[in-house]
């Protein structure tokens, strides 16, 4: 009995030993066999470095981080070359499992960890589909330009002005929607922060309140009230 005792008390010595981290970032890179890792986010609009790994053909790849509330982090891959990568992904408390290869790292990547990630996954979807039409129709409109075809050239731009508008109206219908997440106010400051006040200050008041206390939601509501005072002063 005194020595179940005994262990015990030593697992509990050695388990209350082990430094406790909010988010745990394991990494497994098909093919990688050196180079450097390094966790950033951003922090007072800096892009700051969290915690960095040399990797020697060590497989066991895990980073660390406190959290407050679920954020955007970043993956950075040093390869010892020029050519750095980076992968983007919205983190939680708790174990975030990201997956890629040495070749294609922020291409065939596979991430599995927060509701929010999984949000934001939903999200870009369908807003890389009005994206790359939006990149096409830059292209056409530049070569419509150059061949002097200004009824197509005009045609374009409409289209053009159109696309922008679809991508804001189903920016703010998905931010709407998922109110409940930190990618709402995320979205709001990333991808239509030049939208207008109205449709901001509309996400914002739809926030719940956890997301309202979160990183983004504050940051969204500061953003909202500095345009408003800036207007009021005009």
């Amino acid at each position: 009995m005194k020595k179940i005792s005994f262990l015990l008390l030593a697992l509990f010595i050695i388990a209350c030993g082990k430094e406790q981290h909010d988010l745990t970032v394991k990494a497994h890179i098909k093919g990688l066999k050196k180079g450097t890792l390094y966790l950033k986010k951003v922090e007072d609009t800096t892009l700051v470095t969290i915690d960095s790994l040399v990797v020697n053909g060590n497989s066991n790849i895990e980073l660390h981080s406190d959290l407050d509330s679920p954020e955007i982090f970043y993956l950075y891959l040093d390869k010892n070359s020029a050519e750095k990568d980076r992968i983007t992904f919205f983190a939680d408390k708790g174990i975030t499992e990201i997956n890629t290869t040495l070749k294609n790292f922020a291409f065939e990547v596979d991430i599995k960890g927060s509701e929010q990630q999984k949000t934001l996954e939903e999200y870009f979807t369908v807003i890389s589909k009005i994206n790359n039409r939006n990149l096409e129709n830059f292209k056409e409109q530049f070569e419509a330009q150059k061949a002097g075809d200004t009824a197509k050239l005009t045609l374009l731009k409409k289209e053009g002005n159109n696309t922008l508008k679809r991508k804001y109206l189903y920016t703010v219908n998905f931010a709407l929607n998922n109110k409940n997440s930190e990618v709402a106010p995320y979205l709001a400051l990333t991808e239509i922060y030049n939208a207008r006040i109205d449709l901001l200050d509309t996400i914002n008041k739809s926030l719940t309140p956890k997301v309202k206390a979160s990183k983004y939601g504050k940051e969204l509501n500061a953003f909202i009230n500095k345009i408003k005072t800036t207007e009021t002063n005009k």
